[in-house]
């Protein structure tokens, strides 16, 4: 017989600000060889601010430090530190008492970062041997706030059973672009997803939520539901993603369509230093470059940006005789963005329970 899942938590002490940590040696290290026994892991980080690439991605970067950090690169350029960010202005925080204020990051960057680069909260790979899995850290160091300690779960399991499926409305308004707050208790989407983990007994297991493929301009995230970040720095992306790269005033990206494509000198441009790092992650040729690059200049932001279809989160009894729960951290949220309004008022999404056996 299969051995039963298992399940280990970490405890990460980054290092540095933007850094990578192999989450699959120190589960090794943790646990011996009897994760060898497994034939797949889910990861889950209970962090706003790091997370996960999908496995077909982090194939594509070759499971490489060497790949990975270019790619990511290059939307902390898009999105760099200290650019008079909306949610860095502490005085405007209301929700922060003054004592809080003294401690917490300037870290818009760092979110912007993870929602705009696709970064997960929760992924599932085959249980591969010696294959690293990175957690993407964001904002390990940070000049007002101390050392972090980041979690991250681990379970290793070895099949999946479907065990629900449905589908769910959410309501939006109809402001064109606009963000809605899953875990906010009048929106009842969290209770109704801890009801079916009660209902159909999962000790653990994941919840896919994915939006219905008629769906259009629309994402999901997992992150920080904080006004100031949701409702104006990331509709300042959606609206111009190189917002924060013109502020630098170094070129002349104000307004990209404005410049002409044929007199276009990529050389001299930020943008395509930016596509270059990110094409020699996927080792693309030059003339591979030029091809995006042109085109890319002509496309709205939500074709740049990997904004998420889908999103999933972790469940798990964490070894108790108590029923299983959502796996979330403290300032964890799923977010439903648009960038276009509908005419119906609701978006669906569907929803699959999973059990891990």
């Amino acid at each position: 017989m299969p051995p039963a899942p298992t399940e280990t938590v970490l405890e990460l002490k980054p290092k540095n600000r933007f850094e990578l940590i192999d989450v699959s040696q120190e589960s090794g290290n943790k646990l011996g060889d009897s994760i060898q026994n497994y034939a797949k892991a889910a990861y889950c980080s209970l962090h706003t601010t790091a997370g996960f690439l999908e496995q077909s991605l982090a194939a594509r970067l070759l499971h490489s430090k060497d790949h990975l950090d270019p790619f990511i690169r290059v939307f902390r350029k898009l999105f760099p530190p200290n650019m008079n960010y909306l949610h860095d202005q502490l005085e405007l925080r209301t929700e922060l008492s003054d004592e809080q204020k003294r401690d917490e990051p300037l870290n818009a960057d760092s979110h912007l970062i993870f929602i705009s680069s696709g970064l997960k909260n929760c992924v599932t790979y085959k249980n591969v041997p010696g294959q690293p899995v990175y957690f993407v850290e964001l904002d390990g160091i940070n000049v007002n706030s101390p050392p972090r300690t980041r979690r991250a779960n681990v379970i290793y399991y070895n099949q999946e059973e479907t065990v629900h499926t449905m589908r769910m409305a959410i309501p939006v308004s109809n402001h064109p672009i606009d963000s809605v707050n899953l875990r906010d208790s009048r929106v009842g989407f969290m209770d109704e997803l801890q009801e079916l983990l009660r209902k159909f007994d999962i000790e653990k297991g994941k919840i896919d939520i994915t939006l219905d493929n008629d769906e259009r301009n629309a994402g999901l995230t997992v992150n920080e539901y904080e006004t100031l970040l949701m409702r104006h720095d990331l509709i300042d992306v959606l609206r111009n993603p190189f917002l924060y790269i013109a502020q630098k005033g170094k070129h002349m990206l104000e307004n990209p369509r404005a410049i002409p494509e044929k007199t276009l000198n990529y050389a001299k441009y930020d943008l395509v230093h930016i596509f270059n790092e990110m094409m020699d992650a996927f080792r693309c040729s030059s003339s591979v470059v030029e091809k995006i690059l042109a085109k890319f200049l002509q496309v709205p932001a939500e074709r740049f940006l990997r904004m998420k279809r889908d999103i999933t989160l972790m469940a798990s009894n964490n070894g108790d005789s108590n029923e299983s729960h959502i796996l979330q951290g403290r300032y964890q949220s799923p977010i439903l963005v648009q960038w276009r309004s509908n005419e119906i008022g609701y978006r669906y999404v569907d929803v699959k329970l999973t059990r891990f056996k």
